[in-house]
């Protein structure tokens, strides 16, 4: 079975959109997910790209059609819990770090789950230290902790290996996924994705 990797951060709301279809593909191929936290200012950083808000300022009708595919994304799937965040974009520094963190303490998969829901389902400005922490708090995690945990060296040494990594692989933004060595960018490419998985999984013909 192929080594299949999700590489996100927090404020990419296809990132979040993705986090939510992703059990319909591991429930079809047996896949799991290795979820991967990376920066993504880090990523524009490296690969000197910019986010789309960016990009597609002052652009004629390309922004309004990528919101229409965005709702026909949401509506295909039967998502319900997704709002834009108003506080958009949010430095997701100290969220990336924390999900560093929180995979120290055991606590990795309900912190992501719940780190997006704080930003994608009820959006809060999340770079925001005491709203964080309230965020945390909400959700059943002792927040002193990974703020704590989110401070070592360790855990910022992690995040720029994985940020530099990622991008040493060909990612360029948020989400990113690897079937074994091959690349898929965004959350239009999962249909690829599951293609390629189920191909890692059909043995090679006898010649």
């Amino acid at each position: 079975m192929s080594n299949v990797e999700f590489h996100f951060d927090f404020g990419s709301p296809n990132a979040y959109l993705s986090h939510l279809v992703l059990p319909e593909i591991e429930r079809r191929t047996g896949a799991t997910f290795d979820y991967v936290p990376v920066l993504l200012g880090g990523v524009f950083k490296l690969t000197n790209n910019r986010s789309p808000a960016e990009t597609n300022a002052g652009i004629l009708n390309k922004p309004e059609y990528e919101r229409l595919e965005m709702e026909r994304f949401v509506r295909r799937h039967g998502i319900t819990d997704f709002q834009r965040n108003p506080f958009f974009p949010v430095n997701t520094l100290m969220l990336m770090r924390g999900a560093l963190a929180a995979s120290q303490l055991g606590v990795f998969e309900r912190y992501v789950g719940e780190m997006f829901r704080h930003m994608w389902a009820q959006p809060k400005k999340m770079d925001d230290p005491d709203i964080l922490r309230a965020a945390l708090i909400e959700s059943g995690f002792d927040a002193a902790q990974i703020f704590e945990a989110a401070q070592s060296e360790t855990v910022k040494r992690q995040l720029i290996e994985n940020t530099k990594h990622s991008v040493d692989r060909g990612t360029f933004g948020s989400p990113t996924f690897f079937v074994s060595s091959d690349i898929f960018f965004g959350k239009d490419r999962l249909a690829d994705v599951e293609y390629a998985i189920g191909q890692s999984r059909t043995p090679a013909a006898f010649v």
